[in-house]
C-alpha cells in the first residue's frame, strides 16, 4: 500500500518505508476519516508522530494530562472497539509510599473529533485534593509532514473565549479546533486546569471535547456531552454494521477472535461519501492511510464480500465518480484510469500534484474484476449496469495507456519525478528487483497485473453475457485467451520453475522468486503445469516463514526480513496466495500448502491479539517463536483486517451466482477450525445460513428455486 518513489526531489505520496510511526506501546484509535495516535497513558506527546488527525491534518499535536504536576502511572489500556479506549492509571504514590489511593481513568472515543471522559476515584480513607492539568496544542500540519518527520515546531494561534480554548492554524485560519469541558476549568493559553477535592470513596468527572472547525464552522460531532458511550454515533454505526453483516464463527477460538476483530475494524474503517448519502467505502488503514485507495479499497471490498456486499458496491461507485477523464502528467491521470489515492490535507495537492493521484497499474483491472464479483454476489442489477461504462473505460485505458508499447502487457513508468517509481502493490522504490538484487528498469510489466487484466477481460465478458452483449463477450474471451498465451510464453522461466516477477524495459526477465507469482494463481492466468511447479517453489522454506508467505524468497539478492517489501510477510498477500492455491486444489500439494500458510497466519494473528497488522518481519518461525513486528506497520489496516475473511471463503469454496440462483460451497476446512458457521449470509434479496466442517456442508433458508452445488 505504501511505497517509495523518487530518490531525489519532493517526497511523493506514501514515501519509502513509512517512518515515524508512534513507536512501541502506541495506541491507535480510528473511526471513519479520523484517528488518534497516543502513548499508553493516552497522551499526545510533542515532538512525536502522535496526534489527533482529521481530514489528513493533525489538529492536536499535544494532549497531555498531569496529575499534581506529574504524569499518571499506567495500569492498563482497554479497547473494546477500534474507536474507543479506556486508559486506566493511578496518581503516582506520595513520597515514601508504595501505593496510590487515586484511580485515574480516561475514556476516549474518536469520531470527527475526540471526546474524553476523565474520572478521578478516591480509594483512600480521607478526602484528597487534586490538581488536574490538560496541556493542549496543535500545529495543523499535513499528515505527510508528520509521517516523514518534517512537522517542525509550528504552534497554533490560541484564543480563550469564556471557558473554551480555541486553536487556529497560523497559516490558514480556516482550520481550527475548539476544546471545552462540562466541568468548567481554569483556561490558560494552552492548558485547562481543574483543582478539585475528591471525597472518600467518591468520584469526580468531567467530559472534555475536542471539536475540529473548518471554514470557521464547527464540525458536527456524533457524540453529545452526557450521552452514554453506547448510544453515541460511532457505537450506533458499528451496531448497525453488525446487524447487517454476516455472523461468521468457528469452533476454533483463535479464528473466531480474529473474525470478531475483523468485523470491528472494518466497521470502524468505513467512510461514507461527502454527499451525506449512505454509500460506504473503506479507508486503507491507520494511522497514515485514512482515505480512499484504489487498490487497497478494491481488494478489501472483495475480501469482505462474505461479511457485507454493500461495501464493494459503494467502493466501485465512489471510484467510478473519480475515474480519470484527461491526461495530466502531474497526477498521472489518464482517461479510464482508476485512482491510486485521495488526500485532503493542507499539503495534499503539493505532494500529489493534486488531491487525487492516479499512479497505479493494478487498480484499473481490479475495478472490473470486482464489478463482476458484485454481480455474482447479488448487487442490484441496475447499479451494476450503471457502472458498465466505467468498466469499459477501464478496459480502454488498459489498451490505450496501460499497454505503453503495444506488446499486449500493461506496463508502468511514472510521468514525473513526483510519482511512484513502482506502481504495483509493492510500490516502495526497491520493491521490484531481480534475483541478484538489482532494481528493475522501467517501464515494468508486473506478472500479477497481467493476471488481473486477464481476469478483468473474463469478468467483463461475463457481464456482457448477463446484459445481452454476446458479441462483446466473445471478443473479450478471445483477448483473454491471447493474453494468457503470451503470458505463459514470456513470463514463465522453465529453468527456475516460477513466473518472472516482471518484464523490464528491455523485456528482460526480472527473475526473483516473489509472492507476486501466487497472485497469478488467484487470478487464474497460470496453467496447471506451471501451477504444479510453482506450488513446489512456494512451499520451500525460502518462501514459507511458518507465519505466512514472504514477499521475496530468502535466497534472493535483495532479501531482508526487516524490509517493507523485500522479505517481510503481508497478511493480505498470504491470504491471496491461499485463495490462489485453493483455486488450483487439483494440483498436487496446493491444498496442503494453503492449509499450512493459513494456519501460520492465524497463529501470527493470535500473537498480535487477534488483529493482523499491515505487515511483520519475515524471520523464520524456527528462529523466533512469535512473529517479529515491523516497527511502522499500520494497524488496523484494511486488507490485513479483511484477510481472514478471504481465508474462510477460500476454504469454504464459497462462490455464489445470484443471477443463476446457484450457491457453490465446496469446503476443504482445516481440521483445527472445527465447525464454521455463517449466519444471515446475504445474497441479493435472500439470506441463508451455512454450517461446514471438514468436507461437509449444510444449508438453511435456501429457497427451493436455488441450487446448492457441493461437488
Amino acid at each position: 500500500m505504501t511505497g517509495a518513489s523518487a530518490a531525489s526531489g519532493p517526497t511523493p505520496l506514501n514515501s519509502g518505508e513509512p517512518t515515524g510511526f508512534g513507536g512501541a506501546g502506541s495506541v491507535t484509535l480510528v473511526e471513519g476519516g479520523t484517528f488518534c495516535l497516543s502513548n499508553r497513558l493516552g497522551d499526545v506527546e510533542p515532538g512525536r508522530p502522535h496526534g489527533l488527525f482529521f481530514r489528513d491534518a493533525r489538529v492536536l499535536s499535544r494532549w497531555e494530562l498531569l496529575v499534581d504536576g506529574r504524569p499518571p502511572e499506567p495500569l492498563s489500556v482497554l479497547s473494546p472497539e477500534a474507536f474507543i479506549a479506556r486508559f486506566v492509571m493511578r496518581r503516582p504514590p506520595h513520597a515514601g509510599l508504595a501505593d496510590s489511593t487515586l484511580l485515574v481513568v480516561r475514556e476516549r472515543i474518536v469520531a470527527d473529533g475526540m471526546h474524553e471522559l476523565l474520572t478521578l476515584e478516591n480509594m483512600g480513607r480521607e478526602p484528597t485534593a487534586v490538581t488536574l492539568e490538560l496541556h493542549v496544542d496543535a500545529d495543523f500540519v499535513d499528515l505527510f509532514a508528520v509521517k516523514e518527520g518534517r512537522a517542525g515546531h509550528v504552534r497554533a494561534d490560541v484564543t480563550i473565549t469564556d471557558s473554551e480554548l480555541l486553536l487556529h492554524d497560523r497559516s490558514d485560519r480556516m482550520r481550527g479546533i475548539t476544546v471545552s469541558a462540562t466541568v468548567e476549568p481554569t483556561v490558560l493559553p494552552g492548558a485547562l486546569v481543574w483543582r478539585v477535592v475528591v471525597p472518600v470513596g467518591g468520584k469526580w468527572q468531567t467530559e472534555v471535547i475536542a471539536q475540529p472547525t473548518l471554514g470557521n464552522q464547527q464540525v458536527q460531532m456524533p457524540i453529545t456531552p452526557g450521552e452514554h458511550v453506547g448510544f453515541s454515533g460511532p457505537c450506533r454505526k458499528i451496531a448497525a454494521w453488525r446487524d447487517t453483516a454476516t455472523d461468521i464463527s468457528s469452533a476454533d477460538p483463535v479464528l473466531t477472535q480474529v473474525l470478531r476483530r475483523t468485523e470491528s475494524d472494518l466497521g470502524a474503517l468505513q467512510i461514507h461519501d461527502d454527499t451525506g448519502g449512505s454509500r460506504p467505502f473503506v479507508a486503507a488503514g491507520a494511522p497514515w492511510f485514512m482515505t480512499l485507495f484504489g487498490r487497497d479499497s478494491l481488494l478489501t471490498a472483495w475480501m469482505a464480500l462474505p461479511l457485507a456486499g454493500d461495501l464493494a458496491l459503494g467502493t466501485l461507485q465512489q471510484l467510478a465518480e473519480l475515474q480519470g477523464q484527461e491526461v495530466n502528467p502531474l497526477t498521472e491521470e489518464e482517461p479510464g484510469r482508476i485512482m491510486h489515492e485521495m488526500r485532503r490535507g493542507p499539503s495534499g495537492g503539493q505532494v500529489l500534484g493534486g488531491n487525487i493521484y492516479f499512479g497505479t497499474a493494478d487498480a484499473t483491472p481490479l475495478f472490473v474484476m470486482l464489478l463482476a464479483e458484485c454481480h455474482r454476489w447479488g448487487a442490484d442489477p441496475q447499479a451494476i449496469e450503471e457502472l458498465l461504462p466505467a468498466a469499459d473505460a477501464a478496459l480502454e485505458w488498459i489498451t490505450e495507456y496501460g499497454d505503453r508499447d503495444g506488446d499486449g502487457f500493461v506496463e508502468y513508468r511514472r510521468a514525473t519525478d513526483r510519482g511512484l517509481i513502482n506502481q504495483g502493490w509493492k510500490d516502495s522504490f526497491d520493491g521490484i528487483t531481480d534475483a541478484g538484487g538489482h532494481l528493475a528498469e522501467a517501464p515494468v510489466a508486473l506478472c500479477e497485473v497481467q493476471g488481473y487484466v486477464h481476469a478483468a477481460l473474463l469478468a467483463r465478458a461475463e457481464l456482457a453475457d448477463a446484459f445481452d452483449e454476446q458479441r462483446l463477450a466473445a471478443r473479450l474471451r478471445e483477448r483473454a485467451a491471447e493474453l494468457r498465451g503470451k503470458f505463459t510464453e514470456q513470463f514463465w522461466m522453465p529453468d527456475r520453475g516460477w513466473y518472472a516477477v516482471a518484464l523490464d524495459g528491455t523485456k528482460r526477465h526480472v527473475d526473483a522468486l516473489t509472492s507476486n507469482a501466487a497472485h497469478c494463481l488467484w487470478a487464474g492466468i497460470a496453467s496447471d503445469e506451471h501451477a504444479e511447479e510453482l506450488v513446489r517453489q512456494l512451499a520451500k522454506e525460502e518462501m514459507d516463514t511458518g507465519f505466512g508467505l514472504r514477499t521475496l524468497a530468502a535466497n534472493m539478492g535483495a532479501y531482508n526480513p526487516m524490509s517493507y517489501h523485500c522479505g517481510s510477510v503481508w497478511p493480505h498477500d498470504t491470504a491471496i496466495a491461499v485463495a490462489g492455491l485453493l483455486r488450483y486444489e487439483h494440483v498436487p500439494g496446493a491444498t496442503k500448502l494453503a492449509t499450512r500458510l493459513a494456519t501460520g497466519l492465524l497463529d501470527a494473528a493470535a500473537a498480535f491479539d487477534g488483529r493482523l497488522p499491515e505487515l511483520f518481519c519475515g524471520f523464520p518461525r524456527s528462529r523466533f517463536a512469535v512473529p517479529v513486528p515491523y516497527p511502522t506497520s499500520c494497524s488496523p489496516q484494511a486488507w490485513a483486517s479483511a484477510a481472514p475473511l478471504l481465508l474462510v471463503r477460500a476454504f469454504l469454496g464459497l462462490n455464489p451466482d445470484v443471477p443463476r440462483r446457484t450457491l457453490t460451497v465446496r469446503p476443504r476446512l482445516p481440521h483445527v477450525w472445527g465447525k464454521v458457521t455463517l449466519t444471515a449470509l446475504r445474497l441479493g434479496d435472500i439470506s441463508v445460513d451455512l454450517e461446514a466442517e471438514g468436507n461437509q456442508v449444510l444449508s438453511a433458508r435456501l429457497p427451493d428455486d436455488w441450487q446448492l452445488v457441493t461437488l
